[in-house]
């Protein structure tokens, strides 16, 4: 009993799995972590739910995800549950919203602005080919991150870091999760941040009570800041080289069925939930 993994471990798995664009389309075609997912949007964590959130949201950064989720059984509806309940927090409550708002508008995909088009497929060349392992997560409250053009500009200042793996901006509360490598300081992020002159940051972490907690960076000093001089010509996130999806998630074991993660993931679900 003591190896069957809880469902904060899962949900921050599938997480930290779908923060890496490499996976995404694969965990969206697995038939166990939608479904999964959608239940952890009901469960009595508040944790699991936020955790769950932010899964589906990296999911949803792949444009050709997004009528996939859309349309899976229970999402939309989860999705207003836990904005309407009213013990949600409030930063959950946005986060469901940002994520409803943009499934709902995937059907006109076709209509995306040319420039927001050409600034997705430069992170997916930036991101193919990175791995998450031995890393690590970094909240950031963005002071200043207030419209597309000054998203664009965190967006080019945070590509130049060599060690950022993969990064989702939540505008509603002006917040950046940014996956890094574990031997990269997020001071980094934060004067890659402060050198756009119109935007400063501050980390998110979790209080001893469960509140998060805005910590200031130290002022901008001397650190030095290894950079991408010269990003390399990837192959875009819609054209990757890798025929087979379902092998395209981090596996752990000799990969058959039983011994795969997101095999012993679905089967947690299936035996800890009724769809």
């Amino acid at each position: 009993m003591t190896a069957e993994p809880d469902a904060l471990a899962v949900v921050n798995q599938l997480r930290d799995l779908a923060a890496d664009p490499m996976n995404r389309r694969a965990i969206v075609q697995d038939q166990g972590c939608l479904p999964g997912l959608i239940l952890f949007l009901d469960h009595t964590n508040p944790q699991v739910v936020y955790s769950a959130l932010l899964a589906i949201r990296y999911l949803a950064e792949c444009r050709a995800n997004r009528e996939k989720l859309k349309g899976e059984l229970g999402m939309m509806l989860s999705l207003q549950n836990v904005v309407q309940k009213p013990t949600t927090p409030g930063e959950t409550k946005l986060l469901a919203s940002e994520i409803y708002e943009l499934l709902q508008a995937s059907g006109g995909a076709e209509s995306e602005p040319a420039e927001e088009a050409v600034s997705s497929r430069r992170k997916a060349q930036f991101f193919l080919g990175s791995s998450n392992k031995r890393a690590k997560t970094v909240v950031l409250h963005i002071d200043g991150l207030d419209d597309p053009s000054r998203r664009s500009l965190c967006e080019e200042a945070l590509l130049k870091i060599r060690g950022v793996i993969s990064f989702t901006f939540m505008m509603t509360v002006k917040r950046c999760i940014v996956r890094i490598r574990s031997d990269l300081k997020a001071e980094a992020l934060a004067s890659a941040i402060a050198s756009t002159q119109v935007m400063t940051a501050q980390q998110v972490v979790k209080g001893e009570n469960g509140d998060e907690v805005l910590i200031p960076f130290p002022a901008e000093g001397s650190l030095e800041v290894e950079q991408n001089v010269d990003l390399p010509d990837y192959l875009p996130e819609d054209e990757s080289p890798s025929q087979e999806p379902d092998k395209a998630v981090t596996r752990v074991g000799n990969g058959q069925d039983g011994n795969s993660w997101l095999g012993a993931a679905t089967n947690f679900l299936s035996r800890s939930f009724y769809w």
